[in-house]
């Protein structure tokens, strides 16, 4: 099923329709309240999505309705997407491990192309302390699933600058170990 961020739209989707048969204006709506603040979801996606799910026997149409505009389809989950709902909250998602990242790479580039691996660290530490500020205040003014998205992201964050104050720490030892 497609992605955003890991999240499996078609899923979330499948979780919306539990609760009652809807339109696709409606799920994009309902999806971008929940979960969409930051990355709202194009109709493109729902109905593409929509059409995948059909096909797939996870959902059905409960019959076309007309009105001021398009006419529009109304949705409901099968026993089989109310199947796969389950399956798929039952299932834990993969923790992400990190082990070569992005930064890690500049900082043993930078020392082995002589440059200041310390500005590299230092420059990572400004965004993320510039990224935390704005999500703490993000947090402050938000509703509780705000309030929720932003400690997970904060908590991330944090670890990250854990690792950027230790990095420092050995740089001098890293760039023993990685210059010829």
């Amino acid at each position: 099923m497609c992605t955003v961020l890991g999240m499996s739209i078609g899923h979330a989707l499948l979780g919306l329709l539990e609760k009652e048969p809807r339109h696709g204006y409606d799920l994009k709506r309902s999806y971008d309240e929940r979960f969409g603040k930051d990355r709202p979801l194009h109709y493109g996606q729902v109905y593409s999505t929509l059409s995948r799910l059909l096909r797939n026997g996870l959902i059905e149409e409960l019959g076309v309705e007309s009105g001021g505009g398009p006419d529009r389809k109304r949705y409901t989950i099968t026993d089989a997407g109310v199947t796969d709902v389950e399956q798929w909250l039952g299932t834990p998602e993969k923790p992400d491990l990190y082990l070569q990242n992005t930064l890690y790479t500049k900082v043993v580039l930078a020392l082995l192309s002589g440059r200041d691996a310390a500005d590299v660290l230092d420059t990572q530490r400004a965004a993320h302390l510039r990224a935390m500020r704005e999500l703490t205040e993000r947090k402050r003014s938000g509703d509780l699933a705000d309030q929720l998205i932003c400690d997970h992201a904060l908590f991330h964050l944090e670890a990250d600058l854990r690792w950027l104050e230790l990095t420092a720490a050995r740089l001098d030892d890293l760039a023993g170990k990685v210059r010829p």
